[in-house]
């Protein structure tokens, strides 16, 4: 009698294949790490140029007197949140991630107005909330195919 072992269609094998090694797993965290430097990057020059032409400003900043945005915003929150973004976002099929940009932008408008009332942030009466509606789902559209095209390239 001859003994043949059949594969399980649900066996471990095809999951241990489907692991990312530790090179793949690296990449992808290059490519997390190069959209938040991108992130707070394109944040702070966003902010400084706004800041500069009046739009709005941060009464409440570390370091008033050589900053004039505010670098906890720029260097942490919105690099942290960009990564969140991310993770959420690759993990999505394509109509969620949409929906989840359209939430992110009309939470902005919310997140802008409580700010103002706490006293961070002053915009020039001037300002539409709608600005910055569109401008986050734009910005997060450019970070997420900033980190699409560094996952492929890397």
């Amino acid at each position: 009698m001859k003994n043949t072992a059949k594969q399980w269609k649900k066996s471990s094998l095809s999951s241990l294949q489907k692991k990312q090694s530790f090179s793949d797993r690296n990449k992808e965290r290059q490519a997390y790490i190069i959209a938040a430097l991108f992130s707070s990057l394109v944040g702070t020059y966003l902010d400084l140029f706004f800041v500069g032409i009046g739009m709005y400003h941060f009464p409440m900043r570390l370091f008033p007197e050589i900053f004039s945005v505010n670098i906890v915003f720029t260097l942490l929150v919105l690099p942290v949140s960009a990564v969140l973004f991310l993770y959420m976002a690759d993990r999505m099929r394509f109509p969620s991630r949409c929906i989840m940009i359209l939430g992110i932008g009309i939470a902005v408008v919310f997140i802008e107005k409580a700010s103002e009332h706490l006293g961070w942030f002053i915009h020039h009466t001037d300002w539409n909330h709608t600005y910055s509606f569109f401008g986050y789902i734009l910005f997060f559209v450019f970070v997420w195919s900033i980190f699409r095209f560094f996952q492929a390239k890397i």
